[in-house]
C-alpha cells in the first residue's frame, strides 16, 4: 500500500467510525478540538496526520488508535 492509498483508507475509516456514532464532521471536530475543515481534509485523504493528531482523533471518538488504524491490518491480510 502506498502513501496515497493509506491516507484514503484512513479517511474512509474515520468516516465509517464517525458516522457509526451518528456524528457530523463538526461534532467530531468539536470533540477533538479541531476545525471542521481539518476533519474534512483528513476524511478526503488530503493530509498526512501526525501520530499525535491520530491520538487526538481517536481520543475524541473514545476509541483506541489501534481501532482507528484497524483498516491497515485488514488490508495486509
Amino acid at each position: 500500500m502506498d502513501k496515497k492509498e493509506f491516507l484514503i483508507r484512513l479517511g474512509k475509516q474515520v468516516i465509517k467510525l464517525r458516522t457509526s456514532k451518528g456524528w457530523s464532521q463538526s461534532e467530531l471536530a468539536r470533540n477533538c478540538d479541531k476545525d471542521r475543515q481539518s476533519i474534512e481534509r483528513l476524511e478526503n485523504g488530503k493530509i498526512n496526520p501526525s501520530s499525535f493528531y491520530l491520538y487526538e482523533i481517536a481520543n475524541g471518538m473514545e476509541i483506541s488508535v489501534k481501532e482507528l488504524l484497524d483498516f491497515y491490518d485488514k488490508a495486509k491480510g
